[in-house]
């Protein structure tokens, strides 16, 4: 059989033509493309490439470290590492699980639900691992679980510079004192790096730094840990006698304003935060108020010295031991008959101090009592700080311009007691106070006169001597000035009849002032509560042992002191 041949299709000229036109057109725009993304635009190419191994990652910086005065260490960051999967990639035997979950402590129920999240690309399994056990989980090479590095911080002197230094959280970020205050000081800045890693996600080659870290400074503060030791030691023995509520004491440099201590209690650990109790983490001296007794005196004083209505000679009547205002009545503890001002001063009477303020226009007093610093912030840029209250002087009636005189109607925190003493250790400056170490003293605002203010430093030297309120403060071989406190406590708007503030502020050495000591010992349940029984001893015990470590000379005989338990401490204020 003979078969026909297939028949063959012939286009006609024009369409081959055609055809062979879009078949190199094509050819023409693949080599284009291939030349622009290869030559012109390889960026793309390589993007996609590199994103199959290539990554950034970032680069810690370490938070600043901070010092005490004297360079010794009162903050640091250690390093750590935290343990997270990536759920997507996790290859685990149950061996290997149950190994893991034993090093992190865990139960394996728990790692076994996070590792089941396949929506998430980034589940942390347990922060701030220590070295020792980062390594050990590092060499289950488990793939899918990663470590990263980061940092822990560390405060060595633990609870004695707490309610100072405050902590951090788990992201190393300030959450209370020092430690937030100071946060953009204290903080690095991360940098970043560009690195190759291999399927498992295991780094294996670092290809460059896109931006080196930036390491948070250091902060060197005011404080001396020697003496922020003892203050501590002697309020807790203070406010353990005393079963007190709670206790504050602040050291200030008389000549530069620094603050050499600052301790309260009760005391939490900073290098326990999961334990932390919050009502003892609030740094009592700036952020709580009270109202300070007779440890105001001086100011009301001071002003009228300043204007000549008395000096310390000039003589109050204050038989027979009441003044009647209005409807209320003002006491002393007795009659004390004609006081001269400066024993107004020495034995605490209230009617004296009372008529002497009420000789002065309102608007006298308030001012001298808001340029001392009372009712405004101290400046000293600390979180939470209370700036008291100081009511308007327009407000004030005479009963009220009275008893503010000797500290009751007004409310302070213990740092700015303190700090409104400058004014009898600087000449009548008052000094700005610092947690941050100076370098030299600066300059103070003028308040009072320097003629006044040595005039109420004398005075407040007989407070502490014999037929004083306050010869428990006395130290050896030192001239002490200060003025005991002693109020009832204002609860819910009312003084509780039972419950005290008892407190003391006073200087040494007198002749040339060194340090200001002001003690607060809030409720002592002991059956003492006068200021001169229980905050002026604990004075007395830090002040001899500061003086002692800062090598300040002697202004007095070593056998200067001299107690008479049988008046010493009583006081009017209460």
């Amino acid at each position: 059989m003979i078969h026909s041949p297939a028949p063959f299709i012939t286009l006609s000229a024009w369409r081959s033509r055609f055809l062979f036109i879009l078949l190199l057109l094509g050819f023409v725009g693949l080599a284009v493309r291939a030349a622009y993304l290869q030559g012109m635009h390889n960026d793309f190419l390589r993007q996609k490439g590199e994103s199959r191994y290539s990554r950034i990652v970032e680069m810690s910086a370490n938070r600043g470290m901070i010092t005490d005065r004297h360079g010794e260490v009162l903050a640091i960051s250690t390093p750590v590492a935290s343990i997270y999967v990536d759920p997507t990639k996790v290859q685990a035997s149950n061996e290997q699980l149950n190994e893991l979950a034993m090093l992190l402590k865990m139960d394996v129920t728990t790692i076994q639900q996070r590792i089941a999240e396949q929506q998430r690309r980034f589940v942390y399994l347990q922060r701030r691992v220590l070295p020792g056990i980062a390594e050990r989980i590092e060499k289950l090479k488990i793939p899918g679980v990663f470590l990263q590095s980061e940092s822990q911080r560390f405060y060595p002197a633990g609870e004695m510079t707490a309610h100072v230094l405050g902590f951090t959280n788990i992201d190393d970020k300030g959450q209370e004192g020092v430690e937030l205050a100071w946060q953009d000081t204290l903080t690095g800045e991360l940098g970043s790096r560009r690195v190759i890693k291999d399927r498992k996600g295991q780094i294996i080659e670092d290809i460059e730094n896109i931006r080196a870290p930036r390491q948070g400074q250091d902060l060197v503060l005011s404080l001396d840990s020697g003496i922020q030791y003892l203050a501590h030691r002697e309020l807790t023995r203070a406010v353990t006698t005393h079963r007190a509520k709670a206790g504050s004491i602040v050291i200030l440099d008389a000549q530069t304003g620094e603050i050499l201590a600052m301790v309260n209690l009760p005391v939490y650990n900073p290098n326990r935060r999961t334990s932390i109790d919050q009502e003892k983490i609030r740094n009592r001296a700036l952020i709580d108020t009270f109202e300070p007794g007779s440890t105001l005196k001086p100011f009301a004083v001071a002003v009228a010295m300043e204007v000549g209505e008395v000096n310390a000679d000039t003589i109050v009547q204050t038989a027979p031991g009441t003044l009647r205002i209005g409807r209320r009545t003002i006491r002393d503890i007795n009659n004390k008959g004609n006081l001269t001002v400066a024993q107004v001063i020495q034995q605490s009477s209230n009617i004296g101090t009372a008529k002497i303020a009420l000789a002065l226009p309102p608007q006298t007093l308030w001012e001298m009592l808001n340029r001392s610093g009372f009712g405004m912030s101290t400046g000293l840029g600390f979180p939470g700080e209370a700036s008291g209250r100081l009511r308007a002087y327009n407000t004030w009636r005479p009963i009220e311009q009275a008893t503010m005189s000797y500290g009751h109607g007004i409310s302070v925190n213990l740092l700015q007691l303190a700090r409104a003493y400058t004014l009898f250790t600087s000449g009548g400056e008052l000094q700005p106070v610092s947690l941050l170490k100076r370098d030299s003293a600066v300059m103070g605002q003028r308040v009072i006169s320097a003629e006044t203010a040595l005039a109420m430093s004398l005075m407040l030297e007989l407070a502490v001597q014999p037929g004083g309120t306050a010869t428990l403060a006395q130290v050896n071989g030192y001239r002490v000035a200060g003025k005991t406190g002693t109020a009832h406590k204002l609860i819910d708007g009312n003084y509780a009849r039972n419950r005290y503030i008892s407190s003391f502020v006073g200087y040494a050495p007198a002749s040339n002032p060194r340090l200001i000591i002001a003690v607060m010992i809030d409720e002592p349940s002991a059956g003492q509560y006068y200021g001169g029984l229980v905050a002026a001893p604990v004075f007395s015990q830090v002040m001899a042992g500061a003086l002692r470590m800062l090598n300040v000379p002697h202004d007095a005989s070593p056998s200067n002191v001299v107690f008479f338990p049988a008046v010493s401490g009583f006081e009017e204020g209460g």
